[in-house]
């Protein structure tokens, strides 16, 4: 039986399509271009917006337009209300405060009403008894005290007290009394009020022992 060479039997034909096998996925470096990258499906998805959709374009997003500000016959013109209701409001004030005052000085006046009224009765009764027109002198002089001192203002002559420039004005100086120096020995006009509030001091004799 005749031979016949490279038939594609035996071991050389076994050999050569293995070899064509390995060859096939054999890399071949710097020789073919590089095929397409495959990518995964969730990447496709981010670069496309939605996976097979073409990602929309982002509008432009423009700067606000600041607004314009007061124009300067604007701003005159706000300065201008601002001082009427400023000048208003002082008028205001100030005729309320006259108001005031003048509601406090009746109200004063209205508390010495019923002095006047004893005033008028003792000299009514002065030709009658005259003994009785003291009795009721004396009697509005302590009614009027009392008045005064609702008002806030207190008598004040109290005598054998120290000096104090506060509540005394000294307008005589007696020598050898035998008192401290300073001591008030007489109250020749009483004073009136308080030490925040005061309508006058008390004038005084006060002791001065030693001489400067």
């Amino acid at each position: 039986m005749a031979h016949h060479p490279h038939s594609g039997t035996g071991p050389q034909a076994d050999t050569e399509p293995e070899d064509q096998s390995v060859r096939d996925h054999v890399p071949k470096h710097g020789l073919d271009p590089p095929g397409p990258v495959a990518m995964d499906p969730d990447e496709v998805a981010v670069s496309t917006g939605h996976a097979g959709e073409p990602s929309a374009e982002a509008p432009d997003i423009e700067a606000p337009t600041p607004a314009a500000g007061p124009s300067a016959a604007e701003l005159e013109a706000r300065l201008r209300r601002a001082l009427a209701d400023l000048d208003n409001m002082r008028k205001r004030y100030e005729r309320q405060l006259a108001a005031e005052r003048e509601q406090e000085r009746a109200r004063t006046a209205a508390v010495f009403l019923p002095v006047i009224d004893n005033l008028d009765l003792a000299l009514a009764h002065a030709g009658s008894d005259p003994a009785a027109v003291v009795d009721g002198v004396r009697a509005v002089r302590d009614q009027a005290v009392n008045t005064l001192s609702t008002l806030g203002f207190p008598r004040r002559e109290d005598t054998g007290v120290p000096f104090d420039p506060v509540w005394h004005e000294a307008v005589s100086v007696v020598p050898n009394t035998g008192e401290p120096d300073g001591t008030v020995l007489q109250v020749i006009r009483p004073g009136y009020g308080e030490v925040d509030r005061q309508l006058r001091p008390a004038t005084v004799v006060v002791a001065g022992n030693t001489q400067g």
